[in-house]
């Protein structure tokens, strides 16, 4: 094919992508989306449900509330939402069927990037600047497919943890 060819096919692709995207724009489709509705319900209930899955420092249980860098960084990520955390005590697994269920909307522990709940659940990039990580790539579990959930949650935790 002629330069001239492969130079007239990128401009149609071009063109084309952009008439995609003025047409979801137009239909009030934002990306990345929830198709769940996760983060809007957040927002407009003013509750994030919250599982905490004690692990060393990072969350702990002090009088029976979860307490630690984990727990602040959810609690911190609720206010920027608007939103107060209502919090659910239990181990990983019980959580995580928490979280396929539509019971819960993240869950904070101990889980590093290595996590095994990879294939049932959403895991947010790993942060190792996290307060008592000591070197872990610590991850939050979200529900599956809630994208916009999952980019406001990394934002949030990009802006306050240290890389």
């Amino acid at each position: 094919m002629t330069e001239q060819g492969v130079l007239w096919r990128r401009a149609v692709r071009a063109g084309a992508g952009i008439l995609v995207a003025l047409a979801l724009t137009g239909c009030g489709v934002a990306i990345p989306a929830d198709p769940d509705g996760t983060l809007e319900t957040v927002r407009s209930s003013g509750v994030l449900r919250a599982g905490a899955s004690p692990s060393d420092d990072v969350l702990r249980l002090e009088d029976g509330e979860p307490s630690g860098p984990l727990a602040d960084l959810v609690e911190g990520f609720a206010r920027q939402q608007g939103a107060s955390v209502e919090w659910t005590v239990g181990s990983e697994e019980t959580l995580v069927d928490q979280l396929e269920q539509g019971e819960l909307d993240l869950v904070a522990g101990g889980m590093t990037d290595a996590t095994p709940w990879v294939d049932r659940v959403s895991v947010t990039r790993g942060y190792s600047g996290i307060d008592g990580a000591d070197g872990r790539s610590l991850v939050f579990l979200l529900p599956l497919g809630e994208n916009a959930l999952q980019s406001a949650l990394e934002a949030y935790l990009d802006r306050e943890v240290a890389p």
